[in-house]
């Protein structure tokens, strides 16, 4: 008697087992189809969601570049990637495409800029912005309405205005598509950003252009794996190192929550009044 109950409890908690590992995976397949991230969608759920009026596409644009000692290399495209998924929420009818991780760094053989530091990848303008026309272009067969460009990067905004311009051009009699270069997604942190900062008593030089307090901080808020934080606790590093342009020592997540939100925010309004002007 004693064997059957146990045996009968045994495969009781057996089948609760299959039941409940058949709920687990029904509800992350369910999940992974509401995701706004392309690369998370199979083929034929991005095609319905687009058919169900997810007709706007953001391609964000990173980098992979050295930032001094303490922050990782691809710290544009964890940002960038994380960004445009957070924007996407917001606007409701917006999918997210992989992150464009290959941009132009800088001259590779003499180096330049960023080049002279280990591990920055660099490419061609003219490969990049063929990049992202044909990106474009892919986007605008599959049915998306609006291709938005966000560049976490400063040095690549013109190529995007290019392509853009370019492709409305040739495209002017065909209102099915159109091409924008989000510029406020990145002019917000050369300006609303930097002026909360100051607000906050901190100085232009220790804010800095790259990888210094703001660039820092920002990264702290989306990801804090992207910092090294031992070496923010060094006082003679990374201030002042070669790749560093500011302080960002005193860099903290909270700081870094103000650039987010002017970002998503600048962005998610900019997207509804180009999409309107469209309409």
């Amino acid at each position: 008697m004693h064997s059957r109950t146990t045996g009968l409890a045994g495969c009781l908690n057996a089948a609760a087992a299959v039941v409940l590992m058949a709920l687990m995976f029904s509800t992350a397949v369910h999940a992974d189809a509401r995701s706004v991230q392309i690369e998370e969608l199979t083929s034929t759920e991005l095609r319905d969601r687009v058919a169900g009026g997810a007709t706007t596409v953001l391609v964000p644009i990173g980098g992979t570049e050295q930032n001094g000692a303490h922050m990782v290399l691809g710290k544009h495209n964890v940002r960038a990637r994380v960004l445009a998924g957070e924007i996407a929420q917001r606007l409701g009818n917006a999918l997210v495409a992989p992150v464009i991780a290959y941009v132009p760094e800088g001259s590779v053989n003499p180096p330049a800029a960023h080049m002279r530091f280990t591990g920055t990848i660099s490419i061609p303008e003219g490969t990049f912005e063929s990049m992202l026309e044909a990106t474009a272009r892919s986007f605008k067969q599959h049915g998306f309405r609006n291709v938005f460009f966000l560049g976490d990067h400063g040095g690549y905004q013109k190529n995007e205005e290019r392509v853009a311009t370019r492709l409305n051009r040739e495209w002017a009699r065909d209102p099915a598509c159109r091409v924008h270069a989000l510029l406020e997604y990145y002019e917000v942190t050369q300006r609303g950003y930097v002026a909360a900062l100051k607000q906050r008593g901190y100085s232009q030089a220790e804010i800095g252009t790259h990888a210094g307090l703001a660039d820092t901080s920002l990264a702290l808020a989306v990801d804090p794996s992207l910092v090294r934080g031992v070496m923010l606790k060094d006082p003679a590093k990374p201030a002042g190192i070669p790749g560093v342009q500011g302080d960002p020592r005193r860099a903290t997540a909270q700081l870094g929550q103000l650039g987010v939100q002017q970002i998503i925010d600048a962005s998610v309004a900019a997207i509804q009044r180009l999409t309107r002007e469209q309409k």
